[in-house]
């Protein structure tokens, strides 16, 4: 009996770890958290970090959307929202050029500046995270140039059963910066930076229409990627990918 008992707590002891080991697990759990902690510094907070993947997958939506109706799509940033001005540079969502219901194709299909239908109610940008219309541009035949600008006239609700498309409901009326795919999915834009970044905007309707501002603990608390002629993006891994310039902004910066 005496021997029974022995050899099962020798088995117990020796399936277990010992204090050792565990200090020495810890440490090595330790090391790889900070490793990472310092591959990711500089980049966005967790704000930034979702607001990039969710903003992601609209742009996936849009392109699919081209795509799967054949007409151009868009995503769309809202710039000036006169009835909703806290979601200025905050509220993202896809859209489609207006359809006519007769044909199935697009009301308007030769013209540069079709009417787009909101396609759904897409995302709002975490609490001070803000789209940049600054450091958000793309390489044109004549330069450097930023992200055209929709007219809040152009933005339409989706029409009721075969009528023509209605305006925009109020949280949602105003202009718009505008990523767009044509049919076959093709940025109009290739190359073009799509820019959040962390900080600050006062609480005023006035302050709303302004840019928002570096706070001194997110100085370099950015993110972003760039969409390509496919209609794919790429994440910057670093701010110095987005621009030189963010090095150098300072607390109260605008961007």
């Amino acid at each position: 009996m005496n021997t029974f008992n022995i050899s099962r707590r020798q088995r117990r002891n020796a399936a277990a770890f010992t204090l050792v080991e565990m200090l020495v697990v810890i440490a090595i759990m330790s090391i790889l958290m900070t490793a990472g902690s310092i591959g990711l510094s500089g980049m966005g907070g967790k704000g930034v970090t979702s607001g990039v993947a969710s903003a992601e997958s609209l742009f996936d939506e849009a392109r699919s959307t081209a795509i799967g109706k054949n007409i151009r799509a868009c995503v769309l940033i809202a710039k000036n929202l006169p009835s909703n001005g806290a979601d200025n540079l905050r509220r993202i969502v896809v859209a489609y050029e207006d359809i006519n219901p007769a044909t199935g194709g697009a009301r308007n299909p030769a013209s540069a500046d079709p009417d787009w239908i909101i396609s759904s109610r897409g995302l709002v940008l975490p609490e001070q995270t803000y789209f940049s219309d600054t450091y958000s541009e793309y390489v044109g035949i004549n330069g450097t140039a930023k992200i055209a600008t929709v007219l809040g006239g152009k933005i339409k609700s989706p029409p009721s059963g075969n009528g023509a498309a209605s305006a925009a409901k109020a949280a949602y009326a105003g202009d718009y910066y505008i990523y767009e795919f044509n049919a076959e999915g093709i940025c109009r834009t290739p190359g073009a930076k799509f820019v959040i970044g962390s900080g600050t905007r006062g609480l005023t309707t006035a302050a709303f229409g302004e840019s928002p501002k570096i706070t001194g603990a997110a100085k370099r608390d950015f993110g972003g990627f760039a969409i390509w002629r496919n209609g794919r993006t790429s994440i910057f891994r670093s701010p110095e990918q987005i621009s030189t310039n963010i090095k150098s902004l300072k607390s109260g910066d605008k961007f």
